[in-house]
């Protein structure tokens, strides 16, 4: 199993990328990722009651079909809190699309990322439409990669490349976001491609299991965007055997689960103002869930997040997150231990010795700078 640190679209995939003029500056702003065969879909969205446009019509799409060949993304405006207005403004996206790529309606999924309570500009959307559909290629996914960046300091790609007997199989990840990340999942976007045969079932199976423990586990300042999606595409373009469960399902699972480990990595190492990446795990809990919280509770502290900024190895903000968790937590049984602080990884080591389950959590510290993006962002 081979990872590479770029994006190379599975077989059947092509990607394109324009400015539209969303952005100031003709920045990149809007990115369209094709399959060229109908494609066995899974999704993961946000739990933040607040749900952006697009969400709410690509789970209308989701609940009549799970085939679908295009993903359409437009960056610098969330389409959120925009009323009936917004959900009319993202179908019409979906629509135009699928129109231009002669395909069926609500064959198209579509995604926004920006700022929340502005009218998505779809004038400047559909007249950009035929020039980014024009542009589809294999190697348009450097240029859409960009397009859906907001407040990133750089496009988050990994591939995995793996065999199923004779044949090469790949996935491909492309993901967004820097700030406003905490799970369920962060203000991320977060596209995979496959060209694996695999049966619907085991693709939703596979994606839960992976979001789990990737997405739903980095934070970078605790707090939940309204956009958050995660779309999985797997055409079959390779021709493997049809993959549903066994050894086959287990490589398939191994591979995506690097592919979204690797993408959620790299959100919040450019967690907005970041100096630090930490790795935070908890050991000796009762579950999975107990962990996770624990683990949480400690990335999401201010007090914790500072200290690691000033490289200050204080214990007590670690002990005090955990003790605020609300889990039964015995001060007898806590062992804590810190990497060095110089290092811009730092690993900490939570171990409550209550039972057998484990948990690792991602986040970042807390900067000057994050202050300065955040009160500047509009």
């Amino acid at each position: 199993m081979k990872v590479y640190k770029k994006a190379i679209l599975p077989k059947g995939f092509k990607a394109s990328g324009v400015a539209c003029g969303i952005k100031k500056g003709r920045k990149l702003d809007l990115a369209l990722f094709y399959s060229e065969l109908p494609a066995k879909t899974a999704a993961k969205f946000t739990t933040n009651k607040i749900e952006a446009a697009h969400i709410k019509v690509d789970k209308r799409y989701l609940k009549h079909s799970k085939l679908f060949q295009a993903i359409a993304v437009n960056s610098g405006n969330a389409n959120c809190f925009t009323g009936s207005k917004g959900e009319q403004v993202a179908g019409e996206f979906s629509k135009s699309v699928a129109r231009a790529l002669q395909l069926n309606k609500n064959k198209v999924l579509v995604a926004s990322t920006g700022i929340i309570g502005k009218p998505l500009a779809i004038d400047k959307i559909k007249k950009s439409v035929p020039e980014l559909v024009s542009k589809l290629s294999g190697k348009g996914v450097e240029k859409a990669k960009n397009a859906i960046l907001t407040t990133d300091s750089f496009a988050k790609t990994v591939t995995v490349k793996f065999n199923i007997g004779n044949q090469a199989i790949t996935l491909c990840g492309v993901a967004k976001g820097a700030g406003m990340i905490a799970p369920d999942m962060a203000t991320m976007l977060s596209f995979i491609f496959t060209d694996a045969n695999i049966t619907q079932g085991a693709l939703n199976k596979a994606l839960g299991i992976c979001v789990k423990q990737s997405f739903n586990c980095i934070t970078v300042d605790g707090c939940m965007s309204t956009n958050d999606s995660v779309i999985l595409l797997a055409n079959g373009a390779s021709g493997s055997k049809l993959i549903n469960s066994g050894k086959s399902y287990d490589l398939f699972l191994e591979a995506l689960n690097k592919v979204s480990l690797e993408l959620a990595k790299m959100i919040v190492k450019d967690g907005e103002g970041a100096s630090k990446f930490i790795e935070i795990n908890v050991k000796g809990a009762n579950n999975f869930a107990q962990a996770k919280r624990l683990g949480l509770n400690i990335a999401n502290s201010n007090l914790f997040k500072t200290a690691m900024f000033g490289e200050n190895p204080n214990f007590g903000r670690i002990i005090a997150a955990a003790g605020a968790s609300g889990i039964g937590i015995k001060e007898k049984n806590i062992r804590v231990k810190l990497s060095s602080l110089k290092k811009k990884d730092i690993s900490v080591l939570l171990d409550i010795k209550q039972g057998k389950s484990s948990a690792t959590v991602f986040t970042s510290d807390l900067t000057p700078k994050y202050i300065k993006i955040n009160a500047e962002y509009n």
